[in-house]
């Protein structure tokens, strides 16, 4: 029974993870938009079609209809149940083992929190590298919209594969990596911290959990927006097989870098100028030049979103998570 129960933080993990998945998407599908938008390296992308997370909403829905909210949302549940699963459940299991060595408490009993923190920033790292692929299939099929009705998830994955080969499906792994460490090591160990204070007040019910969940998704927000910025720059690339617009392409920041080009000024393709200058020498130099030529502010692009998303996420994950820890 006990190897049982060593499982269930893996599943319940998962589980929890996929149903928050399913009812936040169509806000993570506008936080997208919403960073891609405004590059002046990058032309595509150049032009500010949304005013706000409602203003994208609402296009999205009237010009691409209301699948395209949803689109990326399969390799979105493929990643939840391969990330949300190895994520929570080697944290609850780091926290174990540290629990039964003595390294996870004081001698009043209180949690050390340079611990939680060790614990949620391995699980996020060890969860992120591993889901890496799907995060690029969905960030690509959500940029796309409805031009990847046709391609499906197991299209967009073989093109990666014949185009770009194995690396291509871990382009970005490294700033993705990083916001999962970044958000791990403040949302988990926010969330345990705000419960155990709130024990007292509430009690293992679901008041206490609406409300640390509510803080751990404020904090995560404002720690990880600079870095999501980046990450989602890294993920989109050229893939016109994935979309149904004519010759266009595609490329952004980072995850563009082999295919597309600065030449003269303009964009040309790695094919057609094999010596042109990169656009990103790697993560740092993406977020010099985002601050060089957006400002800083473009760091927290999609802010408001990714906190309104985070915050349901994180709300219904953890009822949920806490809700199936009872059986």
């Amino acid at each position: 029974m006990a190897e049982v129960k060593d499982w269930r933080p893996f599943v319940y993990g998962g589980l929890a993870s996929i149903t928050a998945e399913f009812g936040t998407f169509p806000i993570d599908t506008t936080k997208t938009r919403l960073q891609i938008q405004g590059q002046k390296i990058d032309q595509t992308f150049s032009q500010l079609r949304y005013r706000g997370m409602t203003d994208a909403f609402v296009k999205i829905s009237k010009e691409e209809g209301l699948r395209a909210l949803y689109s990326g949302i399969w390799p979105a549940v493929l990643r939840q149940a391969t990330y949300g699963t190895i994520k929570f459940g080697t944290y609850y299991t780091l926290k174990k083992l540290a629990n039964e060595r003595g390294l996870l408490t004081d001698d009043d009993g209180s949690e050390r929190v340079w611990s939680n923190i060790l614990c949620a920033a391995g699980a996020g790292a060890i969860s992120s590298a591993i889901a890496n692929p799907t995060d690029v299939l969905k960030v690509r099929m959500q940029v796309h919209g409805k031009g990847t009705d046709q391609m499906g998830l197991l299209g967009c994955f073989r093109e990666i594969h014949k185009y770009e080969g194995v690396r291509g499906l871990w382009r970005g792994v490294g700033p993705t990596a990083q916001r999962a460490v970044v958000i791990a090591s403040v949302e988990l160990p926010v969330y345990d911290f705000c419960k155990l204070q709130l024990m007292s007040a509430f009690g293992d019910h679901v008041a206490n959990h609406f409300i640390s969940s509510f803080i751990a998704s404020l904090g995560s927000a404002v720690a990880s927006t600079p870095i999501d910025v980046i990450r989602v720059s890294v993920l989109i690339k050229l893939s016109m097989a994935c979309s149904n617009f004519d010759h266009v392409v595609l490329q952004t920041r980072l995850m563009n870098q082999r295919h597309v080009t600065v030449m003269n000024g303009g964009v040309a393709t790695a094919a057609a100028a094999s010596s042109a200058q990169r656009l990103y020498s790697g993560s740092l130099d993406c977020a010099v030049q985002t601050i060089r030529n957006e400002g800083i502010l473009a760091l927290y692009k999609g802010f408001i979103p990714t906190w309104v998303r985070m915050g349901p996420w994180n709300i219904i994950f953890f009822i949920t998570y806490e809700q199936l820890k009872k059986y």
